[in-house]
């Protein structure tokens, strides 16, 4: 059989979702402890990779077993067994040829950061202290669903064979000193979401107007688009598949 399994981490302690050689990751925390519940040898084939620092409060995983389980009790035995920043949700029946990273058709992240201090938000949010024209960033925001190559936003010396994606979401929302931005796509490239938020931070700064946003993108260069935030402010929130709904 194969299952997806849904679960959320606070990736401050990890070095993100991929095996590493001498880096803890969440594949690695989580694999170890299914191995030791499930008592079987298990291959976790992830929706996408996070980098370093980063967070999901949705992620999916699939995997295969003749092991007969207990659904809902298993999910409470991982839970007791993971450390306290990875959570376990659900683990969700599927098609054989089901596939978490292919199948996906959207996911949407959100960028946090506060423009005063805030001693509850130092591993979670980035303290931007300078004052930001939100009303710009979201002028230029709206830009990048004008466009389909996002090749100036990606890191080099990636192994991708296109730079498309399709955004069908990006606005920043306010509340007080809490600044969010949101983004949705089909697909991301690395580094893209952390890029795109250095560069309307310096729309917000004033430091390129809002119509340099076709300019930069148009130029296909990273060394035109704005620096890469960091990544503790970084969540990925939703990932969508078409045969799975909210109440699987």
């Amino acid at each position: 059989m194969r299952y997806f399994i849904e679960f959320a981490y606070n990736g401050t302690n990890y070095h993100g979702w991929q095996l590493q050689p001498k880096s803890v990751t969440i594949q690695e925390v989580l694999t170890k402890a299914m191995n030791t519940l499930f008592k079987d040898d298990f291959d976790l084939v992830g929706a996408g990779r996070t980098d370093a620092g980063v967070h999901a409060k949705q992620m999916f995983a699939h995997f295969d077993t003749e092991v007969v389980f207990d659904k809902d009790l298993m999910v409470k035995k991982l839970n007791s067994f993971l450390p306290e920043d990875v959570t376990v949700f659900k683990f969700i029946d599927v098609a054989a040829d089901a596939h978490a990273r292919f199948d996906a058709v959207a996911r949407s992240y959100e960028y946090r950061l506060h423009t005063f201090k805030d001693s509850f938000s130092k591993q979670l949010s980035y303290h931007h202290f300078k004052p930001l024209n939100v009303e710009k960033m979201n002028e230029a925001a709206q830009i990048l669903l004008q466009y389909e190559d996002f090749e100036c936003f990606s890191k080099t010396n990636t192994d991708v064979f296109t730079f498309n994606c399709t955004i069908t979401k990006a606005f920043w929302e306010q509340n007080g000193s809490q600044l969010v931005f949101h983004i949705t796509a089909n697909r991301f490239l690395r580094n893209m979401v952390r890029a795109i938020v250095g560069t309307l931070i310096n729309v917000g700064l004033e430091k390129i107007a809002i119509s340099d946003m076709h300019q930069i993108i148009e130029s296909k260069s990273r060394g035109q688009a704005g620096f890469s935030v960091p990544a503790h402010g970084l969540y990925l929130t939703k990932v969508v598949y078409p045969y799975i709904n909210e109440t699987d």
